[in-house]
């Protein structure tokens, strides 16, 4: 079965901490670097999403936007 481009798949392990290393690839593949600050959202029927920091950007615009008063 061929991989779709532009999808992937990886494995973390959760440490002891609760924290996961973010593999190499996936790293690179999104250009997180060191010191970056990810958001984790949570759905407890969908599971767990790390978006890329572009669809941040993009939600936290619009949160602002939206809360701007003439």
């Amino acid at each position: 079965m061929a991989t779709p481009e532009g999808k992937y798949a990886w494995t973390v392990t959760v440490g002891e901490k609760g924290q996961i290393v973010i593999p190499k690839q996936a790293r690179e593949v999104f250009g997180i670097r060191p010191g970056d600050t990810l958001i984790l959202l949570g759905d407890v029927d969908r599971g767990l999403a790390i978006p890329p920091k572009a669809a941040f950007a993009q939600w936290t615009a619009r949160v602002f936007e939206e809360g701007k008063h003439d």
